[in-house]
């Protein structure tokens, strides 16, 4: 082919290929994530008696192995580089993802010595079992082992995608590109509530932690047979190719100069240095946790305060229409694109703009519990909005790492915004789960001090410290309403702070 007929050639649109992958495997991250948060309330606390606090717990270690697995992943898969660092990362989380099925045996096997036992006899042996402390404890335990191997490996995804979407895309349609793949924590939180109860109710609840693990087994081999770097990959042509590194002809010393930059390393001690980093991490760190928060914790919302278990089909419509709603992300990446070409602005600051204006929308969020009292749609569909806004917050926090870093430090600096973030979704996860116990008061039996439950309010027992009051509500509706107020202001609260640390575009330059 001459010179002329490569530059008139057809651009191939091999990229959008990888962003499927991207979006397949993110939203394989967010099933497996998910399988918990829909299975704890009604199978698994039952079985382990578990309270808001254990439940609490897990999932803000969860948070905080996920947020230090964040920190090293990011160095591992610049290391690796990201086709093998992605595969080692998905395989990771879903042997973890797969490892919370035995927890059932193992606790029995533990207690008892009957460790060559099917779920359903696991089961059994558990309920037999007088002491429920032990059975607490031990099953917690469990849980948090496979939690901690769960949250090593779905710590690669972010910093892989995102390196992967800098090496497929110039810097004007990162933001849409990552909007795209970052849309599969949406259809997997869509998925999640009307498939992961149905197996657990008919094949128990073993079974949807095995059959969802078991999905990302299945991509690895997508990923190993397609994915290449674009200069090498036989199905991107040299149009597509000049498209994908446009970037390269503005910098000083031509596209030669910019690959040599872009190979760069970046160590720890070198990125806390630069205030673009700071910048991203305290971003991540207000904003991350409430998506958490939401995630995790709404399928218990309908349950403890409306009364609706994650089976219930109106439970099921419910999260599916909340997270329905949470598809209008997708504008966090149009936006900032059609400020950058129909206005004008740079990346940097065109993101910026979309961010402030994606901010206000989580502020909804203040009248999700007072709306509540009406009907639980109120909250859903609030919830839902506020989802959106993060999601699309979220697409364009990480394009302004690939806007000011270097493609070779790019995945190290997600990794430290994604422990950052993490952190902040240890805080959320624990105190709420605290709180929401102490909002509900506790009682005396046996001897002992609990929280009261509803089974204990039907059984008679008294409260010795009453349930929390706030503003009209009472007990575990008065702990929520004090979250989503969090909730609601966070995201204000990062834009300042980012604008403040960074206040115009200033790429990086790694010596």
């Amino acid at each position: 082919m001459s010179k002329a007929q490569a530059v008139t050639q057809k651009m191939s649109q091999y990229r959008w290929h990888i962003v499927a992958m991207l979006f397949v495997a993110t939203t394989i991250n967010y099933l497996d994530r998910q399988v918990l948060s829909l299975t704890w309330k009604d199978f698994i606390a039952p079985e382990f008696h578990w309270t808001n606090t254990h439940y609490g717990t897990i999932t803000s270690l969860f948070s905080l192995f996920y947020a230090f697995g964040m920190l090293f992943a990011g160095k591992f898969i610049d290391w690796l580089d990201t086709k093998k660092g992605f595969m080692w990362a998905i395989f990771i989380w879903s042997i973890g993802a797969v490892l919370h099925a035995f927890a059932g045996i193992a606790t029995s096997g533990i207690l008892t010595g009957n460790w060559f036992v099917g779920f359903a006899e696991a089961r059994e042996i558990i309920a037999g079992i007088e002491n429920v402390s032990r059975v607490l404890n031990v099953s917690v335990v469990l849980f948090i082992f496979a939690r901690l191997v769960l949250a090593l490996g779905e710590a690669g995804n972010f910093p892989a995608a995102i390196k992967a979407t800098a090496e497929y895309f110039p810097k004007k349609d990162r933001a849409l590109a990552t909007s795209i793949f970052n849309a599969g924590a949406i259809i997997g939180a869509l998925a999640a509530p009307v498939t992961i109860p149905v197996i657990a109710k008919h094949f128990g609840w073993e079974s949807a932690f095995i059959i969802i693990g078991a999905l990302g087994f299945i991509w690895m081999g997508w990923w190993q047979w397609a994915y290449k770097k674009p200069e090498v990959h036989p199905k991107v042509n040299k149009a597509e190719l000049d498209y994908i590194l446009q970037d390269h002809n503005n910098v000083e010393g031509g596209a030669e100069a910019s690959k040599t930059a872009d190979a760069k390393k970046i160590s720890f001690k070198q990125a806390i240095g630069f205030k673009q980093t700071w910048a991203f991490a305290f971003g991540k760190f207000m904003t991350d946790g409430v998506w958490w928060f939401y995630l995790f914790w709404t399928p218990a919302y309908l349950s403890s305060v409306y009364g609706l278990e994650s089976s219930d089909p109106k439970a099921q419509l419910a999260l599916f229409v909340l997270y329905f709603i949470t598809l209008l992300s997708i504008v966090g990446g149009w936006l900032p694109n059609y400020l950058v070409e129909k206005k004008g602005m740079e990346p940097y600051a065109g993101r910026m703009k979309a961010m402030l204006i994606f901010a206000f929308f989580p502020l909804f969020a203040l009248l999700a519990q007072p709306l509540g009292a009406y009907s639980y749609w109120f909250p859903i569909i609030i919830i839902g909005i506020a989802g959106a806004a993060h999601q699309a917050w979220s697409a364009n926090i990480f394009s302004t790492v690939g806007d000011m870093f270097p493609k070779g430090a790019i995945a190290t600096i997600v990794g430290i915004g994604g422990m950052a973030g993490g952190l902040g979704s240890v805080l959320i996860n624990k105190s709420s789960g605290m709180l929401f116990d102490y909002a509900r008061g506790t009682g005396i039996v046996d001897g002992e001090t609990v929280v009261m439950t509803q089974e204990y309010i039907n059984k008679g027992i008294e409260y010795v410290r009453e349930p929390m009051v706030l503003l009209g509500f009472e007990g575990e509706k008065a702990g929520y309403l004090i979250v989503f107020s969090f909730c609601a202001v966070a995201y204000l609260i990062g834009w300042v702070v980012m604008k403040t640390l960074v206040p115009k575009y200033k790429p990086i330059v790694l010596d």
